[in-house]
């Protein structure tokens, strides 16, 4: 009987317990929600859904973790990019990971961050369901990172946008060596890790969407993905690439910041005169000491001279003329260069820049220092490089083959060990470098690098079958904070110099001894070699991308820059055909960023007209390429299109400051040997008022029928002019006075 009276005590027991557990409540799901810039919002559910929405456009993303999230915790903070909110959660999927979500409160970026607190397989994050669809798109794949418009490259930042040109771009935000983006069968974006990679070490960290699906990750691995949103494509790719750069800690070089940038260089690579190559039976040393007095004798100031592959010994023979393997031992070849480089760069009396291909399977180095596919990983490797490069006299360091040959094993440490340890001992050596044959994932991983300041951006020798993937790498290679660079091309080349000039990178010549011209040169750079250059690398108009990607290049390339001096921004437009059936196109000085009235000048034809800033401006292109000068017109109403004895003709090389309250005041700076220079400019019904403030000034010359005018500016003894232009007021006709009514009679 009491066995019995236990059983039914236990029963009624367990009846309580699980009525209990039925009516107990069932916590709901609960949404946490941050903003951002311009009504951008975030939110975050612990349901595992996450939703990014913005007004302008009205755009949403989103997409769903897949499982339910716990300790969701907001807070705020600072950043390289700026102020921002963060909204941080865990979840389990397997094991317990950690995840953000982050906005800023001065542009529509968003930055996922996933962390892993133990080891286990990856998890893409985000994994983007919902995005705006019916998007045009490009993305950079391949050597010198040239764009496509077809694929979404797993390599390459992906930017979308619609026909105002409102875009997105998303990308990794680090580790950009091994990170790659995807998207599902049900078109997702998602993250990965390359395929190669099987293991991540404790404590590293990723921003981005990682690559190529790796297996496993380690304990204390994070990963990050940054998504852009902005009105106007060239706009987003700026906003992308400043985020990205300040997410990494690069202070971004200017246009001049080393001798690569700021002076004229004679390059020696494939596609130069002098490459594998010497005059007649002079040696190279004597070649290359005649190609600097060639210079000096035509009054123009060499900056600089580049080194290629030649001057080191290469292959098991360690022969200098063996132009197919790598380097047996990285220094000058002593059948070239006798004693040192040290004393050839001495006796040339103007700095180098080095070239560098790969370590050959012969090199000793392969036993002196820790190598990973035909590159070193060692910090002692790079410390007798830098420390060699040093003390001969070079101020850049050029590593080629990037895509090819000079590549580690593919795993997560190498590439890393690899660029970064060549960039951390080349700037405690006070050197810069220059990535050659870069993929997209080098041209992003520079943004780690401040003293990596330039990037190539096209196949050798620079040549007009060059020009469109070089505008749009020189899109990608901008926006991340490097200047890129167009390759050796001759001087008497024009519209290559032209375009080279106007790119805001080096400037790299390869004539042949004697055949300069130095007429053109003098286009491109002052009597001393500095360059006068734009203030940003020409790229692509937004009408462009628009076309390219709806018409696979059928419509001219439209490419501008600009000279800006705060309140006042000159822009240079260079177009030329895509092909031979559409040579024509329009714009508006609108369409550049510049809202107000401009004057714009046909350089070549000397010739402009005074626009509207929407007014539709229709082109044909007459001959292989059409070069523009938009010139702003300021508060007096005049425009100055500048010194046209420069391509650049606002460059701040020449014209370091120009304002206009009223009047217009501008500086002017002199090379040595300069005794004058010229300043054109537009001014409506009559002649200006010129005053020169320092320098002097010769008679003005002013046309009636076009109301352009001229004067000859002569520098003061510190090598500047300043002028005051004032605009003279519009006559008035006056009135014909009628005599004065006689009184009416009342």
């Amino acid at each position: 009987m009491g066995r019995h009276v236990a059983v039914r005590i236990r029963c009624v027991s367990l009846s309580v317990c699980c009525l209990a557990l039925l009516l107990a409540p069932v916590r709901a799901a609960t949404t946490t929600t941050i903003q951002g810039a311009q009504g951008l919002v975030v939110s975050v559910n612990t349901a595992g859904t996450y939703d990014i929405s913005v007004t302008n456009p009205a755009w949403h993303f989103g997409g769903n973790i897949g499982h339910t999230l716990s300790n969701m915790i907001v807070s705020s903070g600072l950043d390289g990019v700026g102020p921002y909110s963060e909204i941080a959660f865990d979840f389990t999927a397997t094991v317990e990971r950690h995840a953000a979500i982050r906005t800023y409160a001065n542009e529509t970026s968003v930055l996922f961050t996933l962390s892993y607190p133990v080891a286990t397989t990856s998890f893409p994050f985000p994994s983007l369901s919902q995005y705006p669809t019916g998007l045009k798109h490009v993305a950079f794949s391949g050597t010198f990172a040239p764009p496509t418009f077809s694929t979404l490259a797993e390599e390459s930042p992906w930017a979308f946008f619609d026909s105002n040109a409102d875009t997105f771009i998303i990308s990794p935000a680090a580790n950009f060596m091994v990170a790659s983006l995807s998207q599902t069968s049900s078109g997702a974006i998602q993250s990965g890790l390359a395929w190669q990679i099987t293991s991540v070490p404790q404590g590293f960290s990723h921003r981005t969407l990682l690559a190529w699906q790796i297996t496993s990750v380690p304990q204390g691995f994070s990963h990050r993905t940054l998504l852009v949103i902005d009105r106007g494509i060239n706009r987003a790719f700026g906003t992308w690439g400043k985020a990205l750069s300040a997410l990494q800690g690069k202070s971004r070089p200017a246009n001049d910041s080393d001798t690569g940038l700021n002076r004229l260089g004679y390059w020696t690579d494939n596609g130069a005169t002098y490459y594998y190559h010497m005059e007649g039976k002079l040696s190279y040393i004597d070649t290359l000491s005649a190609v600097k007095a060639d210079f000096d004798q035509r009054g123009i100031g060499l900056g600089y001279l580049q080194l290629d592959s030649w001057f080191y010994p290469k292959g098991p023979q360690a022969q200098w003329a063996d132009s197919a393997d790598g380097f047996y031992q990285y220094s000058a070849d002593s059948d070239l260069f006798g004693s040192s480089l040290a004393a050839f760069q001495q006796s040339l009396g103007i700095p180098l820049i080095t070239h560098a291909r790969w370590i050959d399977p012969s090199s000793p180095y392969r036993q002196q220092y820790a190598i990973s596919g035909n590159v070193s990983t060692d910090p002692a490797y790079w410390s007798m490089v830098a420390g060699y490069l040093q003390s001969a006299g070079v101020t850049t360091y050029e590593q080629d083959w990037l895509s090819a040959q000079a590549q580690t094993a593919i795993d997560l440490a190498d590439p890393e060990a690899f660029l970064g340890g060549m960039a951390s001992a080349l700037a405690q050596s006070g050197l810069t470098m220059q990535y050659c044959m870069p993929t997209t994932r080098h041209v992003m991983q520079s943004s780690k690098y401040s003293n990596l300041t330039t990037i190539r951006g096209a196949n050798d020798r620079f040549n007009p079958d060059k020009w469109t993937p070089f505008l749009y790498s020189s899109r990608l290679i901008g926006a991340v904070g490097a200047w890129p660079f167009a390759d050796v091309l001759m001087s008497t080349e024009t519209s290559n110099l032209l375009l080279a000039t106007l790119s805001a990178g080096p400037i790299g010549l390869g004539d042949r001894i004697g055949t300069l011209s130095t007429a053109n040169v003098l286009h491109a750079v002052r009597q001393d070699g500095v360059i006068v250059k734009p203030d940003a690398p020409i790229t692509p108009v937004d009408a462009t991308f628009l076309n390219d990607s709806a018409s696979l290049q059928s419509a001219p390339m439209v490419s501008s820059t600009y000279t800006d001096f705060s309140g006042l921004r000159a822009h240079y437009v260079f177009a030329y055909p895509q092909s031979a059936a559409n040579n024509q196109f329009s714009f508006a000085v609108s369409d550049l960023g510049w809202n107000a009235s401009a004057y714009v000048y046909d350089y070549f034809n000397n010739s402009g007209r005074v626009v509207l800033p929407t007014d539709v401006i229709n082109e044909t292109i007459t001959g292989s390429s059409l070069y523009l000068v938009v010139a702003p017109i300021g508060k007096s109403g005049i425009a100055v299109i500048g010194d046209t004895g420069q391509f650049v003709t606002l460059g701040k090389k020449r014209i370091p400051t120009l304002t206009d309250d009223g009047s217009v005041h501008l500086s002017i700076v002199f090379a040595s040997g300069e005794a004058s220079r010229t300043v054109i400019g537009y001014a409506p019904f009559v002649a200006p008022i010129l005053t020169a403030v320092t320098g002097s000034i010769g008679p003005l010359s002013y046309d009636d029928a076009s109301g352009r005018f001229s004067v000859a500016i002569q520098p003061s003894a510190d090598g500047t002019a300043s002028i005051q232009i004032d605009p003279v007021p519009e006559p008035v006709t006056p009135r014909l006075q009628q005599p004065p009514s006689k009184p009416r009679k009342r």
